[in-house]
């Protein structure tokens, strides 16, 4: 820039530069100094540069530089500064020069406003980077003046407090917890699952930090090392859902958070795999020697395609991997000593749900349970009635597709007003056979294209021209129980397993109880005590170590792939 312009820049920024430097020393004369020191720096930085954008920030750029080496010379230390004298540097972190001495400190006294509370951190800011007056502040917080100025007063001594900290070193800040598995129990509300409030690390390290012991939001910032601005906020979602518990100042863990333990885990594989091991194969052998497998109440799990005039005979490997994965669930229910019920140990959302929610971390040092991985790809058991006409029970593996996601619960009510409609006998409209074709309920054949089973964008279309059911024939490709009565037998076939190896299985599953109730703060105990009623019971664990179980000696087969739609679904009618 040449001279010439370079002086009319100067000139015009005087007096602004003067009362800038007048506001921020101690005196006049300091003043005086600090302005020439600026308006030097400014003309030779004009002179020698042809491309400033922005002539305004360049020069206050200059002159925040000036000002936090005029603070460096005064003080070794900006500690002991008040903050109005730095309140400047605060709010701009970028003018201060990366070689200068306090530049560390002063970030240091502008992250410690985090920490202050949510009003004194309002007031602050107001005051001090928006540069509103005190009067304005109350009005705009509507509270007293007076409170305003007690909370700026209280706000420095936080500040200078704070700076004289030596803040706790965690773990949690170089080396956060991830989640391995998460999921609940019982009913969601309007806002979906509540595990969708874990999609973060930050709100399940929250979690972690307040499993054993309630902290207030500043503790559980340092320990995660991120500003408490971000804590606060999350903090008061997962309370407000349930999730924590607010005591005081404090928040506590409100869901059932295990970390294993290569012990855990040898306990864990051992009760499973024994007690797995003894039900299924009983259960296996009673149903393939019963003879109920071929009961004509059983609908559903065909061999083959069908047709107009043949049904195929049922395929019984995919009848059992069905109804032994629903038998183990199910079954043994009047042998469970119901000492916690689930209306004490659940939190009842503010969106209507209620349930018990529920995670799992793993150490990268500790021996993972048997297959921990598989159990990743395991949702459910779950069940959803229509009134007291009948349910659906579906559990998703790695075997079946996958039915069960966050927006399962409306998925399912919209299966069920379909349903609903097709097992009176009413006619559905032809994108409502389709869909329960693509959902795996039904199979759908015509006389000029065969069977549907994957339904195409254009089978809507031919169902359209057909004035009644005379050119389609339909049947369950998942499995129905057509009465209640079919659906007790079944059931019974399981209770009568468990309760001849009752003694065994009580005795093997109480060192893995007791170890695991041990692990547990107090404020978890009644929804861990349980949770832990049902092991060997309507217990996802349980069911993927049956299936494992019969794969491992060949009495279950693997299912086609064409059976994956419709695997390990029940239509149970009442």
């Amino acid at each position: 820039m040449n001279r010439q312009d370079a002086e009319k820049i100067i000139t015009e920024y005087l007096k602004p530069i003067f009362g800038f430097a007048l506001k921020r020393c101690k005196n006049a004369h300091d003043a005086e100094d600090l302005s020439q020191d600026i308006v030097l720096k400014a003309f030779r930085a004009l002179l020698i540069k042809d491309d400033i954008c922005d002539i305004s920030k360049f020069i206050w750029t200059i002159a925040h530089n000036a000002l936090s080496n005029y603070y460096r010379d005064a003080a070794k230390s900006v500690i002991g500064v008040s903050i109005d004298e730095v309140a400047e540097l605060i709010a701009d972190p970028d003018s201060i020069l990366v070689d200068d001495d306090n530049a560390d400190t002063i970030r240091r006294l502008q992250s410690e406003i985090a920490y202050l509370s949510k009003l004194q951190r309002k007031i602050v800011i107001a005051y001090y980077f928006e540069n509103r007056k005190q009067a304005d502040i109350a009005k705009g917080l509507d509270i007293p003046l007076g409170t305003v100025k007690w909370h700026l007063f209280e706000a420095k001594k936080e500040l200078k407090r704070g700076m004289d900290t030596m803040r706790k070193t965690s773990e949690l800040k170089f080396n956060p917890i991830k989640f391995d598995l998460w999921g609940f129990s019982g009913s969601v509300g309007t806002k979906g699952s509540p595990a969708r409030f874990f999609d973060s690390l930050i709100a399940q390290n929250i979690e972690y930090s307040v499993w054993k012991e309630a902290k207030t939001v500043n503790r559980i910032a340092d320990e995660l090392g991120v500003s408490p601005v971000y804590v606060e906020s999350e903090a008061e979602r997962l309370e407000e859902y349930g999730l924590l518990t607010k005591i005081g100042d404090k928040y506590l863990c409100n869901i059932l958070l295990e970390e294993s333990t290569t012990e855990l885990s040898r306990l864990h594989d051992q009760i499973y795999l024994k007690a797995a091991d003894i039900f299924a194969n009983e259960l296996f052998d009673k149903l393939m020697n019963s003879g109920i497998l071929d009961d004509g109440r059983i609908w559903g799990g065909t061999t083959e395609p069908f047709t107009f005039t043949y049904d195929p005979p049922k395929d019984k490997n995919f009848m059992l991997w069905a109804l032994i994965p629903y038998i183990a669930s199910m079954s043994g229910s009047q042998l469970i000593y119901d000492s916690t019920t689930f209306e004490e140990a659940a939190t009842t959302r503010p969106d209507g749900g209620k349930n018990i929610c529920y995670a799992s971390i793993h150490p990268h040092d500790v021996v993972f349970p048997l297959y921990f991985d598989n159990m990743k790809r395991f949702f459910g058991p779950c069940w959803t009635g229509f009134g007291e006409k009948f349910k659906v029970w579906t559990i998703d593996s790695e075997w079946s597709e996958k039915r069960i996601a966050e927006d399962y619960q409306k998925t399912i009510h919209h299966d069920l007003s379909l349903l609903n409609i097709y097992l009176n006998g009413d006619t559905l409209s032809p994108e409502g056979y389709a869909y329960l074709c693509e959902r795996g309920y039904i199979s759908v054949l015509t006389r000029e294209r065969g069977l549907m089973s994957d339904v195409s964008a254009g089978f809507g279309d031919s169902f359209v021209s057909s004035e009644d059911l005379g050119d389609y024939k339909i049947k369950f490709r998942c499995l129905c129980l057509s009465d209640a009565e079919i659906n007790r037998q079944l059931i019974e076939i399981g209770d009568r397993i468990k309760e001849k190896h009752q003694t065994e299985f009580h005795n093997l599953k109480k060192e893995y109880i007791d170890a695991v109730l041990k692990e547990t703060p107090k404020q978890l105990q009644t929804m861990q005590k349980h949770v832990l009623q049902y092991i060997f019971h309507s217990d996802g664990w349980f069911v993927l170590h049956c299936i494992k179980a019969l794969l491992a000696n060949g009495k279950l087969k693997e299912p086609t792939e064409d059976q994956k739609k419709s695997l390990t679904t029940i239509i149970i009618q009442e």
